[in-house]
């Protein structure tokens, strides 16, 4: 499967960011798909996950309640609507997609490339 991360930006402290992954290839519908951030110098980390149906969702403890993660089965999206963002947000971000149903692993089968999202303070 093929994954392509979209609509990063530069924005300010508080402000809305809302990003796309979009899928190609093997069904999209049978498999979980994460966000993950990596900022300079740090590891890469998990930021959300949802489920195949998009019935379940997970969420690091640092955008819990202001991150929220969806899927569109049918267009093959998934979107990460980041809002109250914060300087710290800032990073490039990527979408993962994998077999497993488990939302707590950090083990995925896909990578898209990133996209940057820049939160000035």
């Amino acid at each position: 499967v093929q994954l392509q991360a979209s609509g990063g930006g530069l924005v300010q402290a508080g402000d809305s960011l809302r990003l796309s992954c979009a899928a190609s290839g093997r069904p999209f519908s049978s498999l979980t798909v994460g966000w993950f951030r990596q900022a300079p110098g740090k590891e890469r980390e998990f930021v959300a996950a949802v489920s195949w149906s998009g019935g379940e969702t997970y969420y690091a403890d640092s955008v819990k309640g202001r991150f929220t993660i969806s899927r569109d089965n049918a267009k093959k999206t998934v979107a990460l609507q980041m809002n109250s963002l914060k300087p710290e947000d800032t990073a490039v971000y990527y979408c993962a997609a994998k077999a497993g149903v488990l939302l707590n692993t950090r083990i995925y089968d896909y990578w898209g490339q990133g996209t940057q999202v820049t939160v000035s303070s």
